[in-house]
């Protein structure tokens, strides 16, 4: 009898928690939600404004091919000290760029690039960075031009871009100077 009672108190005890818990989270509920902040939908994070779970109704960014002959263009400055620097021509007919086929060397050799009135490829792209040796060839890791280098092009921004280049020396802006700063600071 005296467990008969015992069951039926703990019983009674354990209705009257539930019922106060059930109370005390319907009052958190209220509270929380007068004091929550708007839902942000999953489209409005990222830059393209489309539904993150399809492809419908993405087109890639339209950009303005570039026509002029190689050698006539005007060249964009440097996004920043040492950035590869963007292509001013079209590259039509250049890529890909494969094992066996790199169109790039024959305007941007060294020995050659003077006489066509081209960049020459950098002494860093002669450099196997693994040993620190200088190379009589193009590094194998330099091979792919279009893997750091983009054609150029005015496209308008997803994003404003407030970033200001902050070059060491003035000619950074249109020149690599990797070759020299490499061993900056290592003594």
């Amino acid at each position: 009898m005296k467990k008969l009672i015992f069951s039926a108190l703990t019983a009674v005890l354990a209705l009257s928690l539930s019922a106060c818990a059930d109370k005390g989270e319907t009052k958190a509920k209220e509270q929380s939600a007068a004091t929550a902040k708007p839902t942000i939908s999953e489209e409005s994070l990222g830059l393209r404004k489309e539904n993150l779970y399809t492809e419908s109704g993405v087109a890639p960014v339209r950009k303005v091919a570039r026509t002029e002959a190689p050698g006539t263009a005007k060249r964009f400055e440097r996004s920043y000290e040492n950035a590869p620097p963007l292509i001013p021509h079209s590259v039509d007919g250049l890529l890909p760029i494969t094992k066996n086929n790199n169109a790039c060397l024959g305007c941007h050799m060294p020995e050659v690039a003077s006489s066509v009135g081209a960049t020459p490829i950098p002494k860093t792209h002669f450099m196997d960075f693994r040993s620190q040796k200088m190379l009589d060839h193009l590094a194998q890791q330099r091979y792919n031009c279009s893997q750091c280098h983009v054609p150029q092009a005015n496209v308008k921004p997803l994003v404003e871009n407030k970033f200001k280049p902050d070059y060491r020396r003035p000619g950074d802006k249109s020149k690599s100077s990797l070759i020299h700063d490499l061993n900056e600071g290592v003594k």
